[in-house]
């Protein structure tokens, strides 16, 4: 079974769709701590999707798990919303979002830092079954102050990212290497990128054919577009300001 947060404040607008928020890889839905606080106080309904076996999600063998089917975890929420809502990922998860919004299921689509996309698949790359952790992203241990990968989050929010880690799928990962094919949305995209951002800096996307608006937050980096309060402070406006304009016009 699926875990849902969500965060319905009563003050919510209800011509607004509600937002669906995707973690990233070796992750969990609790990185969304800080956004769904905001997003609530904004008038902003959001359910922040815990993938199939990441967080409170139940516990299943991940070693043969898709991207795929990431994106039909977030269709099966997707659907059961009054409208197609607003989809927020964040990098693998940005991937899978785009992954849903090409399929019809959203009104807009934001990637934080996302996974590119590609427009055929490298059959050369080798697609391994398996397990892996946070090690792999350079999280090898549980004490806040030594994550060099978190050089601009507080130890609160260090403490919460370590609080979201979880096991993830090789295959999937090796998926997001090999190609996930994305020709075209039939919704606006937005990209947001951190400025301290070494993983999937600006640059990254300068040759994506998908039409897309960008954001670049400076100070933040990966993990910052999440868990750093004080880049949220600005990233988050100016995605609500975006989201504003384009569902209004779409």
């Amino acid at each position: 079974m699926l875990a849902v947060t969500a965060a319905v404040p009563n003050n919510a607008i209800t011509s607004r769709p509600a937002i669906v928020l995707i973690h990233g890889a070796a992750n969990s839905a609790l990185v969304w701590t800080f956004w769904q606080r905001e997003l609530a106080a904004q008038g902003w309904s959001s359910y922040a999707i815990d993938l199939r076996g990441h967080g409170r999600s139940d516990l299943i063998d991940l070693s043969r798990t898709t991207m795929r089917d990431y994106a039909a975890d977030v269709r099966s929420l997707a659907i059961q919303l009054i409208q197609k809502p607003v989809i927020i990922g964040w990098s693998m998860g940005g991937l899978v979002a785009m992954m849903v919004a090409a399929t019809g299921h959203a009104t807009a689509c934001v990637g934080l830092a996302p996974s590119l996309p590609a427009r055929q698949v490298d059959p050369s790359v080798a697609l391994r079954v398996g397990e892996f952790g946070a090690e792999e992203y350079g999280i090898t241990g549980d004490h806040p102050d030594k994550q060099s990968g978190m050089p601009d989050l507080d130890r609160e929010e260090r403490s919460i990212a370590l609080a979201s880690v979880s096991r993830e799928s090789r295959l999937a990962r090796d998926q997001r290497k090999a190609g996930q094919v994305i020709d075209s949305l039939p919704c606006p995209l937005l990209i947001v990128t951190g400025g301290a951002d070494n993983q999937w800096p600006y640059e990254a996307y300068e040759g994506l054919w998908l039409a897309a608006d960008r954001l670049k937050i400076e100070d933040a980096s990966h993990w910052g577009l999440v868990l750093n309060r004080r880049a949220l402070g600005t990233l988050i406006p100016a995605t609500l300001r975006w989201l504003d304009a384009v569902v209004l016009t779409h």
